[in-house]
């Protein structure tokens, strides 16, 4: 059967975002570092994978690194790949915000679907983003389309990973570096069966990154540029527990 590919990647940096601020859903655009970043990306070993379709973000950081990787492509522009929106809680630090109850009940996570003052709650979020891939996915898989490229937040991506990617593992542990990310396998049975995604490569792929970056996949079992996981094994225990449930 066919499978295609999904590339998640997030942005280039933007002004403000080495000071610990959450920034959400304010519209800063690229820094010119962050763009020289991307660059760098692009000439290093072998550059971005080829997308057929571009999907991006509608905020400016998104949208400058996915015309900058791949300009001959015009980004379809989804509203739903927004990151988070912090409501009161924009461009502040965690410092500035730690005496605040709403921001002690809302950084333990103890209430997910109660949402930050005049923002959104982690429910909320997570329904907007997932259901968004999922209409993504089931695309790609009518259209045929054999290789997609999504420019979105590092938030968004760390979500989207723990929700549908195998293997399976904690959202923070798939924090990546802008301008980085992780190339998916879409296999249509699996999907149909369980929702789930093969995570088998960073995006793009650097051979030659450093120890720290990679020693996440160390935690998985696998290497990814030696890929032998048997994506077949999902599909067994997703029959199996349809079988005896």
């Amino acid at each position: 059967m066919k499978t295609y590919k999904i590339h998640l990647i997030r942005h280039a940096l933007f002004q403000g975002s080495e000071d610990g601020k959450y920034i959400g859903q304010t519209d800063i655009p690229a820094s010119e570092e962050g763009l020289s970043q991307i660059r760098n990306l692009m000439a290093e070993n072998e550059g971005y994978p080829y997308a057929d379709v571009v999907i991006s973000s509608p905020l400016k950081r998104c949208l400058q690194t996915a015309k900058l990787v791949y300009p001959d492509k015009e980004p379809v522009v989804m509203p739903e790949l927004t990151e988070y929106d912090f409501g009161d809680f924009e461009g502040c630090t965690a410092d500035e915000l730690k005496d605040l109850d709403t921001f002690k009940q809302w950084i333990a996570g103890t209430s997910p679907d109660t949402p930050v003052p005049f923002g959104e709650s982690q429910t909320q979020f997570n329904a907007r983003i997932c259901g968004c891939f999922e209409k993504i996915v089931d695309g790609i898989i009518k259209s045929g389309t054999g290789s997609t490229a999504v420019f979105t937040h590092g938030g968004i991506i760390m979500s989207l990973m723990s929700a549908f990617a195998v293997p399976e593992c904690p959202a923070h542990e798939w924090l990546t570096p802008n301008g980085c990310g992780y190339t998916l396998r879409v296999d249509p049975t699996v999907w149909r069966m369980g929702k789930k995604l093969e995570a088998f490569a960073e995006c793009p792929p650097i051979p030659g990154q450093i120890d720290a970056e990679r020693e996440m996949w160390d935690t998985f079992g696998f290497d990814p540029d030696n890929d032998d996981y048997d994506i077949s094994e999902l599909i067994n225990d997703y029959t199996d527990y349809e079988h005896n449930n």
